[in-house]
Formats: structure tokens, sequence, C-alpha cells
């Protein structure tokens, strides 16, 4: 659990009703070191209480367009979900490994990008800015490794 977070007083900052399901979806979310797919946020709530699928997509839904949560995307069809950035969640890069779909946060000091001349000198509105970093987690490259040793005559 996010120690420095109350979920209840996120979602009455974003003047959203603490209702026990927006809570218990935005738990999963806040609990989590990484993001989380809609479907893997499901399976967790499943194994707790009885909760219809397209409810948390509605909730995740909803949490994205009040600030709260936010969508990661993988590059594909697919999103993640974590916290969106705040005080208690600085905004920083994420890796989304290509073979397994996993996606972990990394550290903000690990990628520095200066958007700023961007946020100046485009002439439209910009709404947000993602920075996600593709390749194959250590756990992949060592499976893979495993894997051709196996192979080998």
């Amino acid at each position: 659990m996010c120690q420095q977070c109350s979920y209840k007083k996120l979602l009455s900052a974003a003047n959203l009703e603490a209702t026990p399901n927006r809570v218990d979806v935005l738990e999963v979310v806040g609990d989590n070191r990484f993001p989380l797919s809609a479907n893997d946020i499901y399976q967790i709530l499943t194994r707790r209480s009885s909760i219809n699928q397209v409810t948390v997509y509605r909730i995740l839904d909803l949490l994205v367009d009040q600030g709260v949560v936010e969508r990661l995307s993988t590059g594909g069809r697919a999103s993640y979900y974590g916290l969106a950035p705040s005080e208690n969640h600085p905004k920083h890069p994420h890796f989304y490994c290509k073979e397994c779909g996993q996606m972990d946060c990394l550290n903000p000091e690990s990628l520095s990008v200066d958007t700023h001349p961007l946020w100046n000198t485009y002439p439209g509105r910009i709404d947000k800015v993602e920075i996600r970093v593709d390749g194959i987690c250590k756990n992949c490259l060592k499976r893979d490794v495993a894997a051709s040793k196996l192979t080998l005559p």
C-alpha cells in the first residue's frame, strides 16, 4: 500500500464519491509497485469481492478522466494503469518488456527529458507527455539464455 496516500482523499479531491468499488480499484492500482493491465486489476479484485469486469473498466476510465489514475500505453492496443503523478508520486518513465508484457516503473532520475522547449514551441495544446522505454526485461533475458543452453548440441 502507498503509505503516503489516502485513497478516499484522492477520490474526494477529484470530486468523486468514495464508493467501495472505486476504493477497491484504486487500492489495487496504488498497492502495486508497477502498472497493471485492466484485466490484472479485475483478476486481483475477483479474489476478494464480486465485481463485474465492465464495472472495473468504467471505474478505470472515470479515474483516468479525473486525473487520479494514469493510463499508460504499451504501443499496442493494451493499456496499463498506475497512480497519476502527484506530490507523492513524481512523473517517471516506464520500461515495457516486448517479450512478457511486464511494465515497470523507472526511477525519475534514470531518464531525463527536458520537455520545456516542446511546451514553448508547439502551437497546440499538449495534455500529456509519456516516456516509455521498450526492450527485454532481465527475467526474459535469463529465460532465453537458459533455453538456448538446453538446445545446444
